[in-house]
């Protein structure tokens, strides 16, 4: 699926993820480094219900998860780990919704998919979700749901904005080759069949009809062709683990006009090179493709390679100023 023509995507922003605990500071980070394309900042170093499964799991409908020594659990009724999920993403929108007045723009807002969220989310029988189809599609449905009405929250917060919808599907490809291992750790679960994998991704991509949706993967073999196919309007991924082995799927992307989030800047402390650097790789790739190098600023986005939870807050802060530096180089020297 092509991206939205009337669409103008900003050159640069981050993943989702940002070290601390204080949604102020992220959201003043945020808005200020990526002055036209912020993201809604998580903080999972708070606790459970901040990290990225249990803040997807707050936003479910009719279904609830509670934290259990070996993780998130469905459970019968919202406890105190529902609350405490929707109290911190309540905190992070009125933080985001200050330093977004009069704001307009894109503005990007992210939460787990249907198949990671199935991976990670236990049964009561201590199982993964995804080990019942039917499980299955009640996770995909109640997260369309909560989707839904989170995506309506966004907009009547920052009025201006043109929200993008982001689903985190870490677990995707492991869920596609059977790779994702049952409560025992001994065997895993059955591979999904991938039409099915495609059109549950489809109907939970399909509750944003006003705004683009992008599908965030830092896993090798990011199955791009497939995410298109299930209406993703843009692939995120980490650049450095793409291989010659992608190039045919991400140059079809490019020419149907799906935009790239390329992932250039490393997501942990170290050093980071000039900017030009940073995107030779993007340059490289466009160079094997054959396509015009002109193009290469309407088609990438560039972002960090994942979250930045595992960052300190002032290489955080310096990796999402370098980004937007970065995606600056790429549109004035593409060649």
């Amino acid at each position: 699926m092509s991206e939205k023509s009337d669409f103008k995507w900003g050159p640069a922003t981050g993943v989702g993820s940002m070290p601390g605990g204080d949604a102020r500071e992220a959201a003043k980070t945020v808005t200020g480094s990526f002055e036209d394309f912020p993201f809604l900042p998580e903080l999972p170093a708070r606790g459970p219900g901040a990290d990225m499964i249990g803040r997807t799991a707050g936003l479910l409908v009719d279904l609830y998860a509670r934290v259990e020594p070996s993780g998130w659990r469905i459970g019968d009724r919202p406890g105190r780990d529902t609350r405490r999920a929707r109290s911190w993403l309540g905190e992070d929108l009125d933080a985001l919704e200050e330093f977004t007045q009069g704001y307009q723009g894109p503005l990007k807002v992210q939460a787990v998919g249907p198949w990671t969220l199935a991976a990670a989310l236990e049964l009561r029988n201590g199982q993964a979700a995804l080990s019942d189809p039917g499980a299955c599609r009640d996770l995909a449905g109640s997260l369309a749901e909560g989707l839904r009405g989170h995506l309506a929250d966004v907009r009547r917060r920052v009025p201006g904005a043109q929200v993008v919808l982001q689903l985190d599907e870490p677990s995707l490809v492991a869920v596609l080759r059977g790779h994702v291992k049952t409560a025992s750790e001994y065997r895993t679960h059955r591979a999904v069949d991938r039409q099915v994998v495609e059109s549950t991704l489809r109907d939970v991509l399909g509750v944003h009809p006003e705004g683009p949706a992008v599908v965030h993967s830092c896993a090798p073999d990011v199955p791009f062709a497939l995410l298109r196919r299930a209406g993703a309007h843009a692939v995120s991924f980490d650049a450095a683990l793409l291989t010659e082995r992608d190039d045919e799927a991400i140059g079809e992307a490019v020419e149907g006009g799906t935009r790239l989030f390329a992932g250039v800047v490393p997501g942990v402390d170290g050093p980071l090179s000039d900017p030009a650097g940073s995107v030779m790789g993007v340059r490289s790739l466009w160079r094997r493709l054959g396509l015009n190098p002109g193009s290469l600023a309407e088609s990438v986005v560039v972002t960090p390679a994942c979250g930045l939870a595992g960052a300190s807050p002032a290489y955080a802060r310096a990796a999402l100023a370098h980004c937007a530096r970065a995606a600056r180089s790429l549109a004035d020297n593409p060649e």
